[in-house]
């Protein structure tokens, strides 16, 4: 950055929740020792995997990045609901852009950007700004996994350091296009509060209507949830940072940094000795909660629930009205006919739910399922008929001993249980309205569960 000093199943039950269903959520989700690994992976500081190998990104500058854009190309790319592209600049292919996409659900035309520079000048060069990359991915990683009513796009800029080149010639083109960028959130420099006040600027352009807007937005999240930071109004603001390459086309877009306005800049920046070790951390995760804050309210989240209800015996989809496809978390395949909004696991794994609501498809959390102790039954030991079913459902089992029959609805709601020790069972099911039930059978040696459909 080159900037000028600027003055009902069981009673007991378990609930996890995914990444977030409200800007709350989101705020809360920002993991401070994920945006920690990821600045000491892209400054440098620890080793880290690009194209399956094992690489030190120590160095950034323009002519020296390649890996650098590799990294962010990557982690983007293992994300829902993105699509990553590199844009070339047309006179030196070795200039490029990682641009993420993740479109809106109901207005994709209108667009909210969240961006940063990746180069650098020296090795290192934690604050500027491996800080700003990486609150942009752990803001990615958060709301990729939510539908957005816009479209957000997460934009990393190569050659800010030599002329903003990359995010002119990005403005230059969404101005050709006729993009409908309704705001551009530039962050340049966001780790180092050297007096621990608190205080951060918003640069802002002068007689700017755009910019101030966006401005009053972002003091009204900080002033809505309980950050510990105080905002710094800079108007006229720098032009040394990316946001002005939108500003001269005539885009809103702030900066959000350092209290540079107060003499509170990090003096090591454009050197080698700018480290992760001159982080104020809490200063750090405060302003990167408050970005992901203002991102998540501009975007505005849809009212899809991907949260899930765990029993010790079932999975339950908390969204209602929806398609669903359960999946085993360790191979990362969908498990066949496991498309209710319950599923009753078979054996002990890692399981998720997609859950897609109109336009909007969304994951779950996987969650951990081990409580299954006892062996399937086997076809020779457990049968049952007729199925479809119209009225009477008879179990035959070959092994003694009493065994536990419970059946659920697609809901996760227990209609019918009893416990019997005969070898032949039928359960009445002439009163069910038709439809999908599962049936968990269990015995002191063996359990299972099984499909039923009642016509």
């Amino acid at each position: 950055m080159k900037k000028l000093h600027l003055s009902l199943l069981f009673a007991m039950f378990s609930m996890a929740w995914s990444y977030g269903q409200s800007v709350t959520d989101i705020i809360n989700a920002v993991n401070l020792d994920s945006l920690s690994l990821t600045v000491r992976e892209f400054s440098g500081e620890v080793s880290t995997v690009v194209g399956g190998n094992t690489v030190t990104l120590l160095n950034r500058k323009q002519d020296n990045n390649n890996l650098a854009a590799e990294y962010i190309y990557e982690r983007f790319e293992a994300l829902e609901n993105t699509t990553v592209t590199y844009q070339l600049m047309n006179d030196n292919e070795g200039r490029r852009n990682v641009i993420a996409t993740q479109l809106g659900t109901t207005n994709p035309e209108q667009i909210y950007m969240i961006c940063a520079h990746y180069d650098a000048v020296a090795d290192y060069c934690a604050d500027d700004n491996a800080s700003g990359v990486a609150t942009i991915l752990e803001i990615a990683r958060l709301l990729s996994e939510q539908c957005t009513e816009n479209t957000i796009i997460y934009a990393l800029w190569d050659e800010e350091e030599i002329g903003l080149i990359g995010s002119k010639y990005y403005a230059e083109l969404a101005e050709t296009n006729g993009d409908a960028i309704l705001g551009v959130y530039n962050i340049d420099m966001i780790g180092y509060d050297g007096d621990d006040d608190e205080s951060f600027d918003i640069d802002i352009k002068q007689d700017d209507s755009g910019s101030q807007a966006m401005s009053d937005d972002i003091v009204a999240v900080l002033n809505s949830y309980p950050f510990k930071l105080n905002a710094n109004i800079i108007t006229p603001g720098t032009e040394y940072s990316d946001h002005s390459s939108f500003w001269n086309l005539g885009y809103p877009a702030v900066l959000v940094g350092e209290a540079w306005s107060e003499n509170d800049q990090n003096s090591k920046y454009h050197s080698k000795e700018d480290r992760f070790e001159l982080f104020n951390l809490e200063y750090y995760h405060e302003l990167s909660k408050l970005s992901a804050g203002y991102i998540a309210t501009k975007a505005v989240l849809t009212g899809v629930d991907n949260t899930v209800t765990q029993t010790s015996n079932s999975l339950v989809a908390n969204q209602d009205d929806a398609t669903y496809q359960w999946y085993n978390c360790a191979t990362g395949l969908e498990i066949a006919d496991a498309t209710f909004k319950t599923y009753l696991p078979i054996d002990n794994g890692s399981y998720k739910v997609k859950i897609t609501s109109g336009s909007c498809e969304e994951f779950s959390d996987c969650y951990e399922f081990n409580t299954l102790g006892l062996p399937t039954f086997t076809a020779s030991e457990l049968k049952m008929f007729p199925n479809p079913v119209e009225s009477n459902l008879t179990i035959e089992r070959s092994l003694t001993g009493a065994a536990d029959f419970t059946l659920y609805n697609v809901s996760g709601i227990r209609v019918l249980q009893l416990t019997s020790e005969t070898l032949t069972t039928q359960l009445d099911l002439s009163v069910l309205t038709t439809g999908v039930y599962f049936l968990s059978v269990e015995s002191a040696k063996n359990r299972g569960v099984y499909k039923i459909v009642k016509e």
